[in-house]
Formats: C-alpha cells, structure tokens, sequence
C-alpha cells in the first residue's frame, strides 16, 4: 500500500499545531463536517511529519451536538473498503451505539452510512476515516442515509488544533493544499517568517 508523507517545518515565529485536514470538493451536503485529521505541535525551527496510507474505515463516536470545536475520538472503527465492504448500520441498542450490517453497497467507489430508526437526536455522530483516523463525519438522525464518495483534497493549517476536532472551514484564514504530482508521495510544507507557505516536492 502506498504511503504518503508530509514534513512539516516551522519557520515562523510561532508556537502552534500543524494541522492537516480533508475536503470534499465534489460533495455539496452541509451536514458533512471536516475533522482535524493529523495535529502536532511545533516550536519555531522544528519540524515534524505526518504520514499515512489511503485505506478507508467508519467511524462514530459520542459528540452531542456536531458543532465545530467539539472534538471526535473515534469509539468504534470499522474496516472499509470501496467495493466490497462500503455499506454500514450505525444502531443504538441496550443503551450504546454501534455498527452494524456491514456489506457491500450498491455502487463501488461509495462509502454508505445507514441511520438505524433506534437512533437518538443530537448524541453521536459518525461518518468515515483515513489510515486510523477521522476525516469526515455527519450528527447521527434516525432513518438518516448518507453516503460519502471519496475523492479528497489535503490541506495544511497552523494554528491551535487538536486531533479530531471538528473544523469549521470558512474559518481557517491560511490553508495550503497539498497536491501530490503523479508518482509523488512526499512533500515538504514550510511555513515561513512571513506566515506563507512554500511546498516543495521531497527528494527521497
């Protein structure tokens, strides 16, 4: 399986975290929520990496109300895959959530979350993940079916943020995409003195 990497170095003149996060260009559903995917915290003149594969899962966890700030750590995730096993139940049954019914959806490339009647309003939310860890997820409503088709851009911010956090993305005042050229899979991401990012290919 493919890895990809990032290293992120801190050329300005602040402590903060490096936050990577997802977006859904092709995925117009205001429910949809980005979460902090990878946060670390770096000094000035440090760096630090991220790396990751592209292997997909289902998440949900116990938020309450899904507003950006609250923070999503995964209770349960689920193995996924965009063939096979792309389909998912998430139920509330003897008083806790969990998933169930995983199998194969109606189309290949789609990730599909089912919202079991059983469900309370306003408690958990759930959605999907990316090598471990939470990207995109949506409050868990009765009867609710919301599918995720996966086609993510990568971004970089500096700032204060937590892993899991739920990013509110109009917010975010100095994103950088990172775009990996074909049979690229490692960047650099430097912030500089002057707050702007400079992104380079890695030479490995």
């Amino acid at each position: 399986m493919t890895q990809y990497s990032v290293t992120f170095k801190n050329n300005s003149s602040n402590f903060g975290s490096a936050c990577i996060y997802q977006t859904l260009p092709d995925v117009d559903d205001p429910r949809i929520m980005s979460l902090a995917w990878f946060s670390k915290a770096a000094h000035p003149d440090t760096k630090v990496v991220f790396d990751w594969s592209i292997n997909y899962s289902f998440v949900w966890d116990e938020t309450g109300p899904l507003v950006p700030g609250v923070r999503f750590d995964a209770s349960q995730t689920l193995p996924a895959d965009l063939k096979t096993q792309n389909q998912v139940t998430l139920k509330y049954e003897n008083g806790a959530f969990l998933f169930d019914s995983q199998g194969q959806g109606s189309r290949n490339g789609t990730l599909y979350v089912a919202h079991d009647n059983s469900l309370p309003l306003n408690v958990a939310s759930v959605g999907i993940g990316m090598s471990g860890a939470g990207t995109f997820v949506a409050q868990a409503q009765p009867n609710l079916n919301i599918n995720f088709t996966p086609h993510p851009k990568y971004w970089i911010t500096f700032g204060n943020y937590i892993p899991g956090q739920v990013l509110d993305i109009s917010e975010i005042t100095e994103p950088q995409e990172l775009a990996f050229p074909p049979n690229v899979y490692s960047l650099n991401a430097e912030l500089q003195m002057n707050n702007t990012w400079v992104v380079t290919n890695s030479v490995v």
